[in-house]
């Protein structure tokens, strides 16, 4: 289990983005699943969605698993909070992009830190990985028997990150993980045993540089399993789900990493 990592103001960051999803609602293994399904229904390459503190109904998320659809992917996005996510509110409230961040003052940044501080610690515990890797490890042998499916792969974003990193280990085909947050290096990274794609941001403050290279090192030690990393340039931790539309550069960033995830998965649930 990650230990000595802490959770900021910067997971709470980002902006909720415009458009309706087009799922539906199923519930598959007793959690409520938004499907996202390709013109031609095939489950021959399957995503499992592991979401960040915000959860399964946050329209970012869905919104992408949309487009994975349109990509030809099968998508899952399952409510492993199990109806506890983080409030939306907090987007609104609690650090925005990096340009507002660097604006903020020594007040805003303690009133933020102490918003962070009386949430997340419990919820954390709560969702800790002893409880939440069995519903995700139950959850993709569900997906898997499935008539139709094929390869299953897993994207995860920030709480969800680790999660995805974690399915890499055997449980699923491939594994990508945008700013994925509470990893423990080298521990969750050594039993990687399946194709991972990782999508970083070089202004993250919950994986910070020096943690990124240490990943690095330990990857490159794995010469027999398919893996790349990708640094986005000024990106603060969430920027491939919640960035915001307004900025350019920031909507590149996101729309950038969504491609890949779409070549990398293209490339190894086949």
């Amino acid at each position: 289990m990650s230990t000595g990592v802490g959770m900021s103001e910067c997971c709470l960051s980002g902006k909720v983005h415009e458009g309706t999803p087009a799922g539906k609602i199923e519930t598959i293994d007793n959690l409520q699943t938004y499907v996202a399904a390709p013109k031609d229904g095939s489950k021959a390459k399957s995503i499992v969605f592991l979401v960040d503190i915000f959860g399964w109904e946050f329209k970012n998320v869905r919104l992408l698993a949309d487009n994975y659809a349109k990509a030809g992917f099968y998508c899952y996005i399952p409510d492993v909070h199990q109806g506890d996510s983080i409030p939306l509110d907090f987007l609104d409230s609690v650090e925005p992009n990096l340009k507002t961040r660097e604006q903020l003052t020594l007040i805003d940044k303690t009133k933020a830190t102490a918003i962070v501080g009386t949430t997340l610690p419990p919820w954390l515990l709560k969702h800790r990985e002893a409880v939440t890797k069995p519903l995700i490890d139950s959850f993709i042998k569900a997906v898997r028997g499935v008539p139709g499916t094929g390869k299953v792969g897993a994207l995860g974003f920030c709480w969800g990150g680790r999660y995805a990193i974690l399915a890499a280990h055997g449980e699923v085909d491939a594994a990508y993980a945008c700013h994925p947050s509470l990893v423990a290096v080298p521990g969750d990274f050594e039993p990687v045993t399946k194709p991972l794609s990782l999508a970083v941001g070089d202004k993250d403050s919950l994986l910070d540089n020096d943690t990124v290279g240490k990943i690095q090192d330990v990857m490159v030690k794995k010469t027999g399993i398919p893996h790349e990393l990708r640094i986005y340039e000024d990106q603060i931790h969430g920027f491939a789900l919640r960035s915001d539309w307004s900025s350019d550069k920031d909507k590149k960033a996101m729309d950038d990493s969504e491609q890949q995830g779409i070549e990398f998965f293209n490339k190894f649930l086949v």
